[in-house]
């Protein structure tokens, strides 16, 4: 069974845009840069002093160097042969890719929000489909107009896509919200899971608050139910926030019980399988903990690859071996993280 790292990431280029520029020019993101001079009067750091300028507004476009990340062909999809070296390297017999631009991307209007989508998921496509299943790819869809994103959605899963890119509060909305339920229909019938990733357009609190909302939005409006075959994904928050959000359910139904006793433990038993709900972990969880609330069946891990924040970490995936020598979890727990809960959770 394939070695899958369930969170990978690739650094958007010009390239990226080329079907923009075929089809509608005027909404390509161009790239800036401030002149040396006005970089220090200003503070900028070297990593965040380059910029895309879309729909009249920048948003960082993050300088790497190929000294403490892969190497920027890599990263970019240029060098597909080298990408591949790596996972190599590292054990990985699947990556599964998620963009960067739309961690921050805020759409204003439909039309310019549908054709970058359209132009990413074209781009990713192609690259993909070279690497014989090495790489899988998460779409990214137009949230402001259901029905534009209903037929990417359909284009998405006919070229190779394995799930959808999500964040927390798109529109300022939460993932419960209806404005986006014809869209988790299709996706319920078209078997693309829901990653609900790190991300919040407009702000820098973009990663545990908008995965914890999310997993509770989710339970509390019923989405499970209302779509029986949809699959849950919370990823690149860790998973240490799974008790805190176990005690938050415990909580609100206590109080539905007048106040009768509810223990977590209990409440979490059969949750995560029950409700098609996957996390990805990291190597700095405390693994038997988060086993205590059920997860087994329902754990991944990521690398970040292409990244350098917080939840970066290239050994990531040889840390769940590390577990299992020092006997935290056993052979069959490791290989479902490592194998086949993202297998599940991915339909790969």
């Amino acid at each position: 069974m394939p070695v899958i790292d369930a969170d990978t990431h690739v650094d958007e280029t010009e390239a990226t845009w080329d079907y923009l520029s075929q089809q509608s020019p005027k909404y390509v993101p161009a790239t800036m840069e401030p002149p040396a001079e006005e970089k220090s009067r200003s503070g900028l750091s070297a990593s965040r002093s380059r910029f895309w300028l879309v729909e009249g507004r920048i948003q960082v476009r993050a300088i790497r160097d190929d000294i403490h990340h892969p190497a920027r062909p890599r990263r970019e999809l240029e060098d597909l042969e080298g990408r591949i070296a790596d996972m190599d390297k590292m054990g990985v017999d699947i990556q599964v890719l998620f963009p960067t631009f739309f961690i921050r991307y805020v759409a204003q209007n439909p039309l310019p929000e549908a054709e970058l989508a359209k132009s990413y998921n074209r781009w990713i496509a192609e690259r993909c489909a070279k690497t014989n299943g090495r790489m899988r790819w998460a779409a990214v869809l137009p949230w402001l107009d259901a029905d534009a994103a209903i037929k990417e959605l359909e284009w998405a899963k006919a070229n190779g896509a394995c799930g959808i890119f999500k964040r927390g509060y798109d529109l300022n909305l939460p993932v419960s919200d209806s404005h986006f339920h014809p869209i988790y229909q299709a996706a319920n019938d078209l078997d693309l899971p829901l990653c609900i990733h790190t991300g919040h357009p407009g702000s820098d609190w973009d990663r545990g608050f908008p995965i914890i909302a999310s997993f509770l939005s989710v339970l509390s409006a019923g989405l499970p139910d209302k779509f029986p075959t949809l699959r849950f994904g919370f990823i690149e928050a860790g998973a240490s926030w799974i008790p805190y959000a176990i005690s938050q359910l415990a909580m609100r139904e206590r109080s539905e019980r007048h106040h009768e006793e509810v223990l977590t433990t209990e409440l979490s038993k059969d949750l995560f399988k029950k409700n098609r709900l996957f996390v990805t972990v990291d190597p700095v969880d405390d693994i038997e903990r988060l086993l205590e609330f059920d997860t087994a069946s329902n754990l991944m891990i990521g690398t970040d690859y292409s990244h350098s924040d917080a939840s970066a970490n290239l050994t990531a995936l040889g840390e769940v071996k590390r577990w299992e020598a020092a006997g935290k979890i056993d052979a069959t727990v490791a290989s479902a993280i490592l194998e086949t809960n993202p297998q599940n959770f991915y339909g790969l």
